[in-house]
């Protein structure tokens, strides 16, 4: 992964971290205040509460992809280290879709009318889980990249101690 690479990796997760947090600020304070401008047609509240809790996932997801991008540059990830953060992103993706079927529940019962509008919110919820499928199948990867390279290890220092 080369530096301009991971610099614009970088910038695209500042931006999105400082971009969540501003988000989650400006619910928290609407849900603290009391401000909160529901009229009864759609329960905002609930919406908000999903949002914070879909902001903490990208956070999640976010800083350990920083951490996964630290350990590129060190050039330690091929390591059994690396796994903890794969996993936390595979779980903060479901995290994510889990929490946008939420999302397409409470809006449901709006789409009486449309009710093609649920089956397509319905279909990116999949999607989304499909995300965290193919992060599963880069896990596996990395799994049997880290299995290799134990080996290698082995192999040298079995060539060393002959030579």
């Amino acid at each position: 992964m080369g530096k301009l690479t991971m610099g614009a990796l970088r910038a695209v997760l500042v931006v999105v971290l400082a971009g969540t947090v501003f988000v989650q600020a400006g619910m928290v304070w609407t849900l603290a205040s009391g401000s909160d401008p529901e009229d009864g047609s759609l329960p905002l509240t609930s919406f908000r509460v999903i949002t914070i809790l879909g902001m903490v996932s990208v956070q999640v997801a976010g800083v350990c992809v920083w951490r996964l991008v630290t350990m590129v540059r060190r050039g330690t990830v091929f390591s059994h280290a690396a796994f903890r953060y794969v996993d936390a992103v595979i779980g903060a993706i479901v995290a994510i879709a889990l929490l946008w079927f939420a999302v397409t529940v409470l809006n449901a019962p709006g789409q009486r009318d449309d009710p093609g509008v649920t089956v397509i919110m319905g279909g990116i919820g999949l999607a989304i889980l499909g995300v965290a499928l193919i992060v599963l199948v880069l896990r596996m990867l990395l799994a049997q990249a880290v299995t290799r390279d134990v080996e290698a290890a082995q192999m040298q220092a079995e060539l060393d101690e002959v030579i």
